[in-house]
């Protein structure tokens, strides 16, 4: 398994926009479970209903974790996406 942990920067939050392109990359990864983590819930990151419904505002420290094949993969892309989007810091 293969984890980051990283801080919501965007002032509002992980909303819809970010969500879905984090989303988009994340089910890329067939092959591979990928959870994002935030105040003791656990969702999956392929389902924008999932993400979205943890309702995850600015300055949170979120956790994303991915295992199966492509495991680092995986978790460098959704990563790297959401720096992209400069969501997360």
């Amino acid at each position: 398994m293969k984890e980051i942990s990283v801080t919501v920067i965007d002032p509002v939050g992980l909303h819809a926009r970010p969500a879905t392109v984090a989303v988009n990359a994340a089910s890329k990864f067939n092959k591979c479970e990928v959870k994002v983590e935030y105040n003791g819930r656990s969702v999956n990151m392929k389902s924008i209903m999932g993400v979205m419904s943890l309702g995850i505002p600015t300055q949170s420290n979120i956790t994303i974790k991915c295992e199966g094949e492509d495991e680092a993969l995986a978790v460098q892309t959704i990563e790297e996406v959401l720096r992209a989007q400069k969501v997360i810091a």
